[in-house]
């Protein structure tokens, strides 16, 4: 029997790496004759992420293997503040690293002879993500197949590859970001108003590393997305009519476990669990804002205000903003400093505030009843597959625009916000946050029907003879027929 290899590479940030991992685990598990290799790019201030990779390391299985590249210069702060510009910069300058990486894992494939040529894994393709497209050169000159994998939702992929004709049509400005002019972006059912594009999309770095991103992801050999028909049939529906590789939608691509099986303060979790279980069924709203969300204190205190007026149990997740540009948020040594006074008192008959949590634990919890959520992609399949409504609220990358996408074309969730921006002035006010809650937690609501609703399809998705099933064999025949 031939066996074959694929070699996957993706940005250190969780909303990178933890979804590519687990499309990895997902193609050895459909198909026995794949094993896969992972490239890990090592970033400082980021000591979650390195005991997430080293819990994925002790415990994978030997068809999964992971690979540290050498460390290479970080850029330094001067270079931009922009993240995907940093980290754009940063995987460019590991193109020797993985050259040699994959150089050295094809060594006993270009050594073997005929009568070792089933046992050794035939390189059948490497995998990028979103913001690794630089890597794309590698696979060139070794003559590798190079696909695309694409871990937010095919709207967005639809707003990367338009922006060159937007670029024809306006000027991304900051002013043209308030402006009332409403755009016609191909994965969207509706005109979008400017208002919701990534905030680093108005930046003269952000723009023109997506503009970079948006070229050479038309370059690969095809397309893998973190997405589903069910969900996102326009998007995936409006790639057919364009010249681009072939699209393969293999999603909800999740980690259901999450970090209560790494995280070191085990303890900690265990006692969120406890006071969940004290908690009548669907009755807790939830807010996390992500492995990369926090806000300024301003905001952290309409927050508090908010919660106390709708009066429902809540589970927060509240976290510090990092002191150094692009490091992950940290714990508060001291949480009591950033709320209103008395609030803990107050609310601890039937409020929590805690720091890092498994948010994918909780989201499985019956207890919980809504999410509000920084509308990241993974948060969002995540919510979606458990069956939980969420309330918007976005704050960097492409989130404002999967808020606009769940409000305003998919009707699966609630307002509080769609355009809100980390580091601007504006302030999302307790009055707006109590009313986004108590309609997030309307127990009979439209929103939580459809959801519910949803959450079949994205599970029946996955299943064998869904239609994420059936992409992913489709994209797994295709690779054991590049070799």
């Amino acid at each position: 029997m031939t066996k074959f290899e694929v070699v996957l590479i993706a940005t250190p940030g969780f909303g990178n790496l933890v979804p590519i991992v687990e499309f990895a685990q997902r193609i050895v598990d459909h198909d026995h004759r794949f094993s896969a290799t992972i490239l890990i790019i090592n970033m400082p201030g980021r000591p979650l992420l390195d005991l997430y990779i080293q819990s994925r390391v002790a415990t994978s299985t030997s068809n999964i293997r992971f690979v540290h590249l050498p460390t290479a210069d970080f850029p330094s702060s001067d270079h931009s503040k922009i993240f995907i510009a940093h980290v754009t910069s940063l995987i460019e300058k590991h193109k020797h690293h993985v050259k040699e990486a994959i150089t050295k894992l094809m060594a006993p494939e270009l050594d073997s002879d005929d009568s070792e040529s089933n046992s050794v894994p035939r390189l059948a393709g490497l995998f990028v993500d979103m913001f690794c497209s630089s890597i794309i050169d590698v696979a060139k000159e070794l003559d590798i197949p190079c696909y695309l994998y694409f871990a937010s939702p095919a709207s967005f992929l639809s707003f990367i590859l338009h922006l060159p004709v937007l670029d024809t049509q306006t000027q991304l400005t900051t002013e043209f970001a308030e402006s009332d002019t409403k755009l016609v972006i191909p994965g969207f059912v509706d005109p979008v108003p400017p208002s919701v594009f990534p905030p680093v999309a108005f930046t003269e770095d952000g723009y023109s590393c997506y503009m970079y991103h948006a070229l050479r992801y038309t370059q690969t050999k095809g397309i893998v997305i973190n997405t589903l028909q069910e969900l996102e049939s326009h998007a995936l529906n409006s790639f057919s009519t364009s010249q681009m590789p072939r699209v393969y939608p293999i999603g909800p691509v999740l980690d259901l476990v999450g970090s209560a099986q790494w995280h070191p303060d085990r303890a900690h979790h265990e006692s969120i669990i406890r006071w969940l279980e004290e908690q009548p069924s669907s009755s807790v709203v939830f807010l996390c804002f992500g492995s990369m969300g926090c806000l300024d204190e301003p905001q952290v205190r309409e927050i508090a205000h908010g919660l106390e007026r709708a009066g429902f149990r809540f589970l927060w997740s509240l976290r510090e903003p990092p002191k150094v540009l692009l490091d992950q948020p940290d714990e508060y040594t001291n949480i009591e400093e950033v709320l209103p006074n008395g609030f803990l008192e107050r609310t601890s008959e039937f409020g929590l505030v805690c720091g890092w949590i498994s948010q994918v634990s909780i989201l499985a919890h019956k207890a919980i009843g809504g999410f509000v959520s920084h509308c990241g992609w993974n948060s969002i399949l995540e919510s979606l597959w458990h069956g939980v409504p969420i309330a918007t609220w976005p704050i960097y990358a492409e989130q404002q625009l999967n808020a606009f996408k769940m409000v305003k074309e998919l009707g699966l969730a609630v307002e509080i916000s769609l355009d809100y921006r980390r580091g601007s002035n504006k302030l999302v006010l307790a009055e707006e946050i109590e009313r986004g809650i108590k309609c997030l937690m309307d127990g009979d609501g439209e929103v939580r029907k459809k959801v519910k609703e949803m959450s079949k399809n994205v599970r029946m998705a996955v299943m064998e003879n869904g239609s994420s099933y059936m992409s992913l064999g489709t994209l797994i025949e295709e690779l054991a027929n590049n070799v």
